[in-house]
């Protein structure tokens, strides 16, 4: 099926005929759907913790920064804004005059509320010799909206969302969520010599304008926080890319005939994380971002899920220590599984008929992984993921973040269960990536590759099949220790569409 010129162009991308093979006999199976155990609530699965034990885990965590210890900050940050713009984009080639959606109307009826509006501003000046007010006034709007979007103006519709104004500051500033995230990792990622560590994933078209930004602004914000940054950027993998099919599942090819591989999703980074050296490392959207005057609540928390975090890396690791020492009695095992099943919330139907030899392999397995804690908060109807307890391979079941798309929907069982989630997934995350004898996990070892996704898309006018890789905090992390703390709903704001931007948190 592969001539000698596609081996030659999948070579070049670091890319073998076994995976092509492996792909290809995915579109022909799929993915099996998970089974769900039951939903994670407060108390089964997610932890909501007290005053006091919220003070505790913060002083953990303070305790940590001073212990010399790596800790980092990585942000996905590669993905074009395109679709925050969606429905400007819709309007600019609407062909109409003015604005007939309430979303369009929002749009200009608070034009001025915009972080951009003074560059936009000027940008109008420069491509029509007039200001957005008296293009609107004329009727102009395609006109503002092009401005904004295209290129000759702005660009906002192509560039990344870390390189756009969000937030308005006080002098008549404006910040890029780039430049919140900066702030943010001062805040609470700094180490005892008040070194913050930033890793941003990036497209390798916009390198140059994140290098540009950070020049500008890295000497500004040590100045302010009394910090040194070490940033580092990294580039999506082309070697996981993913072939593409027709409908049959034969491999898609571009008119020049060379087949067609797309980014197989967020996924992909897990290879970017795989080659971070910090033992923390918090993760978190680009877009989740706040200005400085409504971030006290996300600092707060960020050291609270960090400080359970490493409360529970302490405890794992001397669990560890004492197996691999041989020193476990019977007796000895019991608090931990007990810790296991009521703190880590993994659960096993066998562990009764276990001996002793079989238990102490069953929990050191179960230990022996990356660690996470995510934030998670209140479900008011937000799309996406959520905390569930679900079934693993062996035949356990744990807390995994699921999307709608993993579950069988001819199942109304399983449907129902998945709508009855009272928590959501923020992308909220803090991980230690280090075993207990302090050496780097390789974290491909704990992908789950059953848990990836098939996607429709379009070609060239042709409907086409893509391949998405397990997500990075879903398959991707399947097979790591899991905790979920309820953490409140101010911590999570994204901007999905450029009207978010006009939500009071972002103003």
């Amino acid at each position: 099926m592969l001539s000698t010129s596609d081996l030659t162009f999948i070579e070049k991308k670091g890319i073998t005929a076994e995976m092509i093979d492996a792909q290809l006999k995915r579109f022909e199976v799929g993915f099996p759907f998970l089974k769900i155990n039951a939903v994670a609530t407060i108390g089964n699965g997610i932890k909501a913790f007290s005053p006091e034990e919220t003070a505790a885990c913060v002083k953990a965590w303070s305790d940590f920064q001073q212990t010399g210890k790596a800790i980092e900050k990585f942000v996905p940050a590669s993905g074009a804004a395109s679709r925050m713009f969606k429905n400007m984009f819709a309007f600019a080639s609407s062909g109409k005059d003015a604005p007939t959606t309430d979303f369009e109307k929002e749009y200009f009826e608070n034009i001025t509320k915009f972080a951009f509006y003074a560059d936009l501003n000027n940008a109008c000046r420069k491509l029509y010799r007039s200001n957005v007010q008296e293009l609107m006034s004329a009727g102009r709007y395609v006109d503002v909206v092009k401005a904004m979007l295209e290129p000759v103006g702005l660009n906002y519709g192509f560039l990344p969302k870390a390189l756009l104004k969000f937030h308005k500051t006080t002098g008549g500033n404006a910040h890029t969520p780039l430049e919140e995230h900066l702030e943010e990792g001062a805040q609470y990622a700094a180490d005892k010599n008040r070194k913050v560590n930033l890793h941003f994933t990036v497209s390798p078209e916009h390198k140059a304008e994140f290098e540009k930004l950070l020049t500008a602004k890295l000497p500004i914000y040590e100045q302010v926080w009394g910090v040194k940054y070490n940033v580092t950027m990294s580039e999506q993998k082309s070697s996981t890319d993913t072939i593409a099919v027709n409908m049959d599942n034969t491999p898609y090819r571009e008119p020049n005939g060379e087949l067609l591989f797309r980014p197989a999703g967020h996924g992909a980074l897990i290879e970017n994380l795989n080659e971070r050296e910090a033992a923390v490392v918090f993760i978190k959207n680009i877009d989740n971002v706040v200005p400085s005057k409504f971030r006290a609540t996300t600092t707060k928390y960020k050291r609270v899920i960090a400080g359970y975090l490493v409360e529970i890396q302490a405890k794992v690791a001397a669990m560890l220590q004492k197996i691999e020492a041989g020193e476990c009695t019977e007796k000895e095992l019991k608090p931990m599984l007990a810790y296991l099943e009521n703190e880590l919330s993994i659960h096993s139907d066998k562990t009764a008929e276990m001996d002793k030899e079989q238990l102490c392999a069953y929990i050191k397995a179960k230990l022996n992984r990356p660690i996470r804690v995510c934030g998670v908060v209140k479900n008011e109807g937000e799309p996406g993921g959520g905390p569930y307890l679900a079934y693993n391979p062996d035949g356990t079941y744990s807390p995994q973040i699921l999307e709608s798309a993993q579950i069988d929907s001819s199942n109304p069982d399983a449907v129902a269960l998945m709508n009855s989630g009272t928590h959501f997934n923020p992308v909220d995350l803090v991980c230690y990536l280090k075993d207990y004898k302090g050496e780097k996990f390789n974290l491909k070892e704990f992908v789950d590759l059953d848990t990836g996704l098939i996607s429709m898309k379009s070609k060239n006018g042709v409907d086409i099949k893509a391949l998405e890789l397990p997500g990075l905090w879903n398959g991707s992390m399947s097979d790591w220790i899991t905790v979920f703390v309820e953490v409140p709903i101010e911590t999570f704001n994204p901007v999905k569409t450029v009207n978010d931007l006009l939500r009071p948190e972002h103003q």
